[in-house]
């Protein structure tokens, strides 16, 4: 493990002891910690949400829940010509 020093804000730390009282937290370390997972996870959350922004996009069109039934009609009619399959 490596070992980390950092100065902190009076304010800050009088703050963060309080949290620490009433978060049952052993000891200052271990709410630091946990305070770095939680943001690390954070980024890699708010990444993964801009990814799949960029790569999904946002629909051009909207479009109504009567049309989403005629595409799915449509597509499900297809796939059972496809395959042989009778509906009617």
């Amino acid at each position: 493990m490596e070992a980390v020093c950092i100065k902190m804000d009076t304010r800050i730390m009088e703050e963060m002891e309080s949290c620490i009282e009433e978060e049952n937290y052993s000891t200052k370390t271990e709410f630091i910690r946990e305070a770095i997972r939680e943001k690390i996870k954070a980024i890699k959350k708010e990444h993964a949400l801009k990814m799949l922004e960029a790569n999904l996009g946002a629909a051009k069109v909207r479009v109504s829940d009567k049309r989403h039934a005629e595409i799915r009609e449509q597509v499900g009619r297809e796939y059972a010509k496809k395959y042989g399959i009778e509906l009617d």
